[in-house]
């Protein structure tokens, strides 16, 4: 892994500015393109098997008085 960052492509900015740039992004952005990148995120973040498993369900019964 000898790649070098391409100082070209670095930007500087604060933080208020490029929060603004990320929510104008993803308002533009197409359904399709937001859940490519939700499930992206969430095989990073669990593995594989979130996104290819099914969901638990959980039943909760609760007693009214």
């Amino acid at each position: 892994m000898n790649k070098k960052m391409d100082r070209t492509q670095v930007f500087i900015g604060n933080a208020n500015e490029l929060d603004k740039q990320d929510m104008e992004y993803w308002a533009k952005a197409s359904v399709e393109e937001k859940i490519a990148t939700i499930t992206f995120l969430r095989e990073c973040f669990y593995g594989e098997e979130a996104t290819t498993g099914r969901l638990q369900r959980i039943y909760h019964i609760f007693k009214q008085e």
